[in-house]
């Protein structure tokens, strides 16, 4: 094939989606407080501020634009609405994802609205509410290399960039648990970690070639693409990715702060919310629902 059809984020993610119809997981359970003892929902509300931790350089997730001094993304416009919604104003704060993922995060933010998947290996350091929406994850080379990357067997030896301590990360390592259906990844490739996964797009586009390739979540990709990044997209999506609203399991008591999260994030599908707020950042496309 030597032109290959960048097909909308929609259609990139819906043939995984449909694969993966399970219910999404229940919150985790969390402990009672002791007498006298103040929730973490009571603790944000009495101080009138939720820290939220994010990344600066994720679009159309989440960026810092320098030149309105603004925070932009999905993921910002749902933490504002998650804050308006409780009664709070907004701070951002930008960890290193793996100390986010990591958990015990000593109370340096109160949750993570970062488009971070759930999965089993995070859920026994963090607590997750449902789901606020899906992507799947896809394959991309670099331009110049369409013609000699045009499967996912092509990128066998070859360098993929991912994020580190991303699910990206664990799946070319072989090591991801994941819900559903996840396509073998291609044999002996040679992993590279940068902080997060755009940055291996911006590498590309800066014109170096020290990857190969990238793996990143299906809507990063088409975003850049739809900007002028020397990428295109390769072979199917291979696993999805159910996208949750963390905290910390070690702050605790959290279990008021758990239960009007995942209330809120009910109702924001259930009113439309979060469907306008995917149509708003992804081209038109509502990423909120699971495709059955």
């Amino acid at each position: 094939m030597k032109h290959m059809r960048i097909l909308p984020v929609a259609c990139l993610v819906a043939a995984m989606l449909s694969a993966c119809a399970a219910p999404p997981p229940a919150p985790s359970a969390t402990a009672a407080p002791a007498a006298g003892q103040k929730d973490l929902l009571d603790i944000i509300q009495e101080r009138g501020v939720m820290r939220v931790s994010t990344d600066a350089n994720y679009a159309p997730q989440s960026y810092f634009d320098e030149k309105t001094k603004t925070w932009t993304g999905f993921d910002i416009d749902v933490a504002y609405e998650v804050g308006r919604r409780l009664g709070v104003k907004v701070e951002f704060v930008t960890p290193d994802w793996s100390a986010i993922t990591a958990g015990n995060w000593a109370g340096r933010w109160d949750v993570s609205i970062g488009s971070m998947t759930i999965t089993p290996e995070r859920q026994k350091v963090l607590d997750f509410t449902p789901p606020y929406y899906y992507t799947a994850a896809q394959f991309g080379a670099r331009a110049d290399l369409k013609d000699a990357i045009q499967d996912l067997s092509a990128l066998e030896g070859r360098v993929v960039c991912v994020g580190e301590s991303t699910v990206y990360e664990e799946y070319l390592k072989g090591t991801l648990q994941m819900e559903g259906e996840v396509v073998p990844p291609p044999k002996n490739v040679k992993v590279a970690m940068v902080k997060t996964d755009l940055e291996c797009i911006q590498s590309m586009q800066a014109g170096r070639k020290d990857y190969d390739a990238v793996l990143t979540a299906a809507n990063v990709l088409a975003d850049a693409i739809k900007k002028g990044a020397p990428v295109v997209t390769v072979g199917p999506t291979v696993f999805a990715d159910r996208i949750g609203i963390s905290i910390d399991k070690a702050a605790q008591p959290n279990a008021k702060f758990l239960a009007a999260l995942s209330k809120i994030v009910e109702d924001m599908h259930a009113d439309g919310t979060l469907s306008a707020l995917s149509k708003k950042h992804y081209d038109g496309f509502d990423l909120t629902k699971l495709t059955k």
